[in-house]
């Protein structure tokens, strides 16, 4: 079975991308800041489902860092199949009066390192006539929420450029746009559950589930739940005028800027 890279591993999404990869027998090699987390990860997948659990520790706002995992990413030795650009965090701050430098580093990992790790990963792969990429974005690329959507966006947007790049080639990618997922991040991005009613949470499980099946049909666009599904075609319809009006309202922001993919870890 192919390798699988994850970024943003220890946790959220990220984490049970680890754990149905893993369950699936596909190697795994798992990136994030936390290494103590990753080592702990990395056990318990070999020991539960006996794969091969590779730790990469790398910080993505870190170009030099980024680099080290494109390398590895690129090796002909140790051919990856499938990576998952997963890490990203959610700002919980506005751009206008909030800390430019955190915008940035938001910028470097949810946006640069995408496009880094993508190179790296799609060369080997065509190369190879098979493979595929998944980019995390969210259902806030269709919103205008500050620089978090913005980044989202581009996720989303770059994504279609790349699979129209890979059409024929047996590579595939597909941007992943869930909405609000139960996971232990809300409470850093400053979210109350009671906000908002419980038919709009989703279950990290299940959306980790549709996006893999999602990457196995080749699809370009995966949004979990026929509910976010229904909300993005209503969202591509309405006057972009009238979004950025929905976009004002605090609920909206506060729920489009929640890390559904994770906090860097």
């Amino acid at each position: 079975m192919a390798t699988a890279l994850i970024t943003g591993a220890s946790a959220g999404l990220g984490l049970e991308f680890a754990w149905q990869l893993a369950t699936a027998r596909h190697d795994v090699v798992l990136v994030a800041r936390n290494g103590e987390r990753l080592e702990r990860l990395a056990s318990q997948l070999g020991a539960a489902a006996g794969v091969r659990a590779e730790v990469l520790v790398a910080d993505l706002a870190d170009r030099a860092q980024v680099d080290l995992v494109a390398q590895r990413l690129a090796d002909p030795e140790r051919p990856v199949g499938l990576l998952v650009n997963n890490a990203g965090f959610g700002l919980g701050e506005p751009f206008v009066g909030g800390d430019l430098a955190s915008h940035e580093r938001a910028l470097d990992v949810m946006v640069r390192a995408v496009m880094v790790l993508s190179h790296a990963a799609v060369g080997p792969m065509v190369e190879r006539g098979r493979g595929a990429v998944l980019n995390v974005s969210s259902i806030a690329a269709l919103a205008a929420v500050g620089t978090y959507s913005a980044h989202k966006a581009w996720v989303r947007t770059f994504t279609e450029g790349l699979a129209v790049e890979l059409r024929g080639t047996g590579v595939t990618a597909t941007a992943l746009c869930p909405g609000l997922v139960h996971t232990e991040f809300h409470e850093r991005a400053g979210l109350e559950h009671g906000a908002y009613p419980e038919i709009a949470w989703l279950n990290a499980e299940a959306v980790v589930t549709a996006a893999l099946a999602d990457v196995r049909r080749g699809a370009v666009i995966s949004t979990p739940s026929l509910r976010y599904g229904l909300a993005a075609e209503v969202a591509r319809l309405l006057p972009r005028a009238a979004i950025r009006a929905l976009s004002g309202d605090r609920r909206v922001r506060t729920a489009t800027s929640e890390p559904a993919d994770g906090p860097v870890s």
